[in-house]
């Protein structure tokens, strides 16, 4: 299961029935954890975790040093999760003093040419497009889809369940349950079929529908339209969520 053409160095943990092809390079203080499939000319480098089950396509590259200037090798990770499906060309780095880890969750897709940069915070369930790029210190909430050559500034938060639009770019967070796109990047309805693909009953549509009526086509600002939200739509926790992420946001969310 393990080339005789891979270099492994003899403090990295490897789990049981892993798979490691040819050139493949995996450093010191790395932890592989079991079923694991990674693929030839694989780089997993110092301070990587891997959990199970996950599939590793060539050329990916899991655990470099952050492209942080302010990053003095301070002891940090790079975190995946389990059924985690990583292809060709991804760069996963590590994190910095910042957070001192990034992490990728579970049952992710994350086509070629992705890249994830220092203390960013992938979910769960999340589809992310070939030659995306995220920047350091950004959310990714679970259930995200984020097409093709979307450019995600630092510091930004996308919540679950929406989907941005391929080649968008933006500085601003993008709330939950909602389809982002055009440009320059803007609110285009929420993830109706996105939403009914995970079970949301037509109800549950209608009042995150109606909550963002509220929002963006009110008129009014930011906290009055929250205002109206908590006093007009049935409280669920989606709309708590819709509700929290947009008080909580630090950069603003787009319009």
């Amino acid at each position: 299961m393990i080339s005789p053409l891979a270099y492994i160095h003899p403090e990295a943990q490897i789990g049981e029935n892993v798979e490691i092809g040819p050139f493949v390079y995996i450093d010191k203080n790395v932890v592989i954890g079991d079923n694991n499939i990674i693929m030839p000319n694989v780089n997993i480098l110092y301070g990587a975790r891997i959990g199970n089950n996950n599939r590793i396509f060539p050329g990916a590259v899991i655990g470099a040093i952050p492209q942080d200037l302010k990053f003095k090798g301070e002891e940090t990770t790079a975190e995946i999760g389990d059924n985690n499906t990583i292809r060709e060309n991804v760069t996963i780095n590590r994190g910095t003093a910042a957070k001192g880890k990034t992490v990728v969750g579970s049952n992710n897709l994350l086509m070629e040419g992705v890249h994830v940069a220092h203390d960013a915070i992938i979910g769960n369930g999340c589809i992310i497009g070939n030659s995306t790029k995220f920047a350091g210190e950004i959310i990714i909430d679970d259930y995200s889809i984020i097409s093709a050559s979307v450019l995600m500034h630092q510091f930004c938060r996308v919540g679950g369940y929406g989907m941005i639009q391929g080649g968008s770019r933006f500085s601003k967070d993008i709330p939950p349950f909602i389809i982002a796109g055009r440009d320059p990047i803007a609110y285009c309805g929420i993830n109706i079929v996105g939403l009914r693909r995970r079970g949301f009953s037509n109800e549950l549509i209608e009042n995150i529908h109606n909550a963002y009526r509220i929002i963006y086509n009110s008129g009014k600002n930011t906290a009055e339209a929250l205002e109206q939200v908590k006093q007009e739509v049935p409280m669920s926790k989606e709309i708590e969520y819709i509700i929290s992420f947009i008080e909580n946001s630090q950069r603003g969310i787009i319009r």
